[in-house]
């Protein structure tokens, strides 16, 4: 968790999970809209920059130190598995 590829997606996810929460709390609720708008396009910013990450991530670390690597890449995948969840669940 010392190097930014391992951390940096994990931040990404929890600002994933924020966003949602902030937006759905600031807005009362779940409101349908006709478009996304930003909220949704920042969200999906952060859930798409991040996969090069975990990829790098993954390529760089796993071969060296497979254990390690395993345990961060499960914490990352837990944080987008969460992101995802709030998504599905409060809007």
């Amino acid at each position: 968790m010392k190097h930014p590829s391992a951390w940096l997606p994990v931040a990404m996810s929890l600002a994933g999970v924020s966003l949602v929460l902030a937006h759905t709390a600031l807005v009362g609720g779940v409101v349908h809209e006709a478009d996304e708008g930003a909220p949704a396009h920042l969200w999906q910013l952060l859930m798409a920059g991040q996969v090069p990450l975990v990829l790098y991530f993954a390529v760089a670390w796993l071969p060296r130190f497979p254990g390690p690597a395993l345990r961060v890449l499960a914490l990352q995948a837990a944080t987008g598995l969460a992101s995802f969840a709030s998504v599905y669940f409060l809007t």
